[in-house]
């Protein structure tokens, strides 16, 4: 858990996007989150059609524990040197590193996304994989944690990122509490090994929203692809191919991905035993349930609900 001394600062230059900037701003900035967000540039900037007066210059994020760089309106344009060096001198200091959209180019630019998996647009993802070949580009995700440096998809995936950042440091009930004042999902398929999730249809009508509704409401029970096809009306072949391409997976797998899901809000939330757990899950046995857990979100039950537990607890 982060605390609430900690320093946000958004990292700005000339040719930047308003959208993501300005949401991650109204995000971040909620009282109750506590982070002191401030604003670095080194004159004021043009961002999109709105003009931005910085609170500080650009070599003060070296003083942040969180950097957060917006979207980059032209990636073909030459990134401004300044704020290339102030995001890696940040980094160097410990900073945690925020790209949302575009921003990545920076990032990438500075270095920071050499040998690691990183997202950007996916309009750009050809781009930044040509231009920085040691950047393992993944356009097909909505962000991607690395620890210190976490990258985003575009526009609304900059929300995903943001409050994916408010869990981590927060808990599930701060973020989940962040998401409905923004009147949005609180999880999206994030990309990244602890919060991975197969996206849900929006809109009625779509053929597998009920079915995921009814999964939902029943992940402690025995499912087989057959009951899963048999709830949906159509053949275990149709569903599958249905399967991929919405949530890019197959219906086991979205499945297990929902019972981990369950699993670790759980653990965030309850003081369940991780035997109740198991059984809630749909995952039958604490061994089974500590297996499957470590090898899909790489910690323990128990070392992630010291982790993601909310402060206070329950």
């Amino acid at each position: 858990m982060r605390t609430l001394s900690d320093m946000l600062a958004f990292a700005v230059t000339d040719g930047m996007l308003h959208f993501e900037l300005t949401a991650a701003y109204e995000i971040f900035t909620a009282p109750q989150l506590g982070y002191r967000v401030v604003v670095c540039g080194n004159a004021p900037v043009r961002v999109g059609r709105f003009a931005l007066e910085p609170d500080l210059p650009l070599d003060r994020l070296a003083s942040a524990d969180t950097v957060i760089v917006p979207s980059v309106a032209d990636v073909d344009e030459p990134i401004d040197p300044e704020l290339v060096q102030a995001v890696k001198a940040a980094h160097g200091k410990g900073a945690r590193i925020v790209s949302l959209c575009t921003g990545s180019f920076v990032l990438a630019e500075a270095g920071l996304l050499d040998g690691l998996r990183a997202t950007t647009h996916w309009a750009h993802a050809d781009v930044m994989a040509r231009r920085y070949p040691r950047v393992q580009v993944d356009p097909d995700v909505l962000y991607v944690d690395n620890g210190q440096v976490l990258t985003s998809a575009g526009k609304a995936a900059a929300i995903d990122l943001s409050l994916h950042l408010i869990r981590s440091d927060h808990g599930t009930a701060t973020a989940n509490t962040a998401a409905r004042r923004l009147v949005v999902p609180p999880h999206r398929d994030g990309g990244q090994a602890q919060f991975v999730l197969a996206p849900v249809p929006s809109g009625e009508g779509h053929p597998l929203t009920e079915l995921f509704g009814w999964v939902s409401g029943r992940l402690d029970q025995v499912i087989t692809v057959e009951d899963l096809a048999r709830q949906a009306n159509m053949s275990s072949r149709h569903l599958a191919r249905l399967f991929r391409a919405v949530t890019g997976t197959t219906p086991l797998q979205w499945l297990h991905s929902q019972r981990i899901r369950r699993a670790q809000e759980l653990l965030e939330m309850t003081d369940d035993s991780v035997d109740q757990i198991a059984e809630s899950s749909g995952m039958g046995t604490a061994t089974t349930l500590r297996r499957h857990f470590h090898r899909t979100v790489g910690v323990p039950p128990d070392t992630y609900r010291r982790t993601f537990r909310p402060v206070g607890g329950r």
